[in-house]
């Protein structure tokens, strides 16, 4: 492949994938599926009274994907444990903020896909040198790795509910995982990816059969009510988790791909703050519908401590009812499988770029082979881990959330240096008003760290 000007962006799906001997223009299965992607849009808009629906429906995906992936087995659980340990008072209007700031954040992956077409992952390295790209690629390796033991731990309980062996839930897991992937497709993996997320869902009508007072649940959203109890580690830990269910590295490394992957342009930009604006919104919703779902365990005083992943479901069975029970139990299951989707894809993606091989759901398995084998990889070796006996799964459920929040700010940093930098952004570099707003993300983020760190070491002084 011809070596890259700094500055300039490469073309979407390369002209030039390789030359023979004698300069011969070699062509590849990613190319020519990218170029009717891309020849699908173009018809959409210039198709008339309809343009834009047909023109959104044909962009949409890695926005939704990235927020409802984000909505995965660890964050539900938190928004069950959030529910069940302090109601809606001042949880509701919290989780929206957390999908304020998600989204500022995942609209600048946006700009820097559809305007460079190269991965998060490719740009740190470029720009910031070896030594801050691997300390990138660390932080992801290890949020993600992490993240992933806990969706199979979801798909495991979930499952569970159901009576399912532990080892079928996870072995049916990773051979779903595989055969998104396997499509040779990006179009066709997305498609499928949007298809299980539209199952986050699930959450919505596990809040109408516990029978909440909405009046009480529209007046918390409107009203702040405070922490009934000073601040204390578990109240901390809770708040962590609830913006780490929202805000995570992994998340900058999908979509930014998924975008490339989908060879989106400057001129699509539009449509992709819209994928991910109605991403946060179903993804707030679902959110908030979980939290509801076992706010009757708060108001009934039973202690949530008593109970782990499935069990939560188990639990609402005098407040839901076996229907409502039974689908709470699959929505934790759903979310794992979608979010090992999203998850591990990232993984292959960061992987591809900086090694410098072929990261697109559009090569097939002979072209892509390290790809997916780093996508295979991840799955196998999470899902494996779930499988050892007495392994500490509900400690790592507990700290996973709270890790990426930790992770974030050094990430938020290169994203932040990156759309910001004139030769890569142009006229598409993020302007006064986007600047602010995601430094108070930074800004916060890094205070509820820090907060976070006192907390644990002077339990005294802050209410332990």
């Amino acid at each position: 492949m011809p070596a890259r000007t700094p500055g300039v962006p490469t073309p979407v799906g390369p002209a030039i994938a390789g030359a023979g001997p004698a300069g011969d223009v070699q062509i590849t299965h990613e190319d020519i599926d990218r170029a009717r992607d891309r020849l699908a849009v173009d018809r959409a808009r210039r198709s008339g009274r309809f343009a834009w629906t047909r023109l959104l429906w044909l962009l949409i995906g890695p926005g939704v994907l990235v927020m409802l992936g984000e909505n995965d087995a660890p964050s539900m659980l938190s928004y069950a444990a959030t529910g069940a340990q302090y109601g809606i008072g001042f949880f509701l209007p919290f989780v929206v903020l957390t999908f304020l700031m998600a989204y500022v954040v995942q609209e600048m992956t946006v700009r820097l896909g559809a305007t460079t077409h190269r991965g998060h992952a490719e740009l740190i390295f470029e720009r910031f040198g070896r030594f801050w790209g691997s300390f990138a690629m660390g932080d992801l390796v290890l949020g993600n790795f992490l993240t992933l033991i806990t969706e199979f731990i979801g798909i495991r309980a979930g499952l569970g509910f159901f009576g399912v062996p532990p080892v079928v839930s996870v072995a049916a897991a990773v051979c779903v995982v595989m055969a998104a992937a396997l499509t040779g497709r990006y179009w066709t993996w997305e498609r499928i990816a949007l298809g299980l997320a539209v199952f986050n869902g699930i959450f919505i009508p596990v809040a109408f059969l516990v029978h909440p007072h909405w009046g009480a649940v529209g007046g918390s959203l409107l009203t702040w009510t405070p922490l009934p109890a000073r601040f204390n580690v578990g109240t901390l830990t809770i708040l962590m988790a609830d913006i780490g269910a929202t805000v995570t590295p992994w998340m900058l490394f999908f979509q930014q791909g998924a975008v490339v992957d989908k060879g989106l342009q400057p001129r699509d930009m539009r449509a992709g703050r819209i994928d991910t604006l109605i991403g946060m919104v179903l993804a707030m919703l679902f959110a908030i519908a979980c939290i509801v779902a076992t706010s009757p365990l708060h108001a009934h005083g039973i202690n949530a401590g008593d109970y782990k992943a499935a069990d939560f479901a188990r639990a609402l069975l005098p407040y839901a009812g076996r229907v409502g029970s039974t689908l709470f139990a699959l929505g934790i299951f759903e979310a794992g499988l979608v979010a090992s989707i999203t998850i591990s894809t990232s993984s292959a993606y960061a992987f591809g770029e900086v090694v410098g091989t072929a990261h697109s759901l559009n090569r097939p398995l002979r072209e892509g082979g390290p790809f997916y084998l780093v996508l295979l990889a991840s799955a196998v070796t999470a899902g494996a881990l779930v499988l050892v006996p007495h392994a500490p799964l509900e400690f790592v459920v507990l700290v996973v959330n709270v890790i990426a929040v930790l992770a974030m700010p050094p990430a938020l940093i290169f994203l932040v240096l990156l759309v910001n930098d004139p030769q890569l952004m142009g006229e598409h570099r993020s302007g006064l008003w986007s600047n602010l707003a995601v430094i108070t993300v930074t800004v916060l983020l890094v205070a509820a760290g820090l907060l976070y760190g006192l907390t644990v070491l002077l339990p005294k002084v802050f209410g332990g």
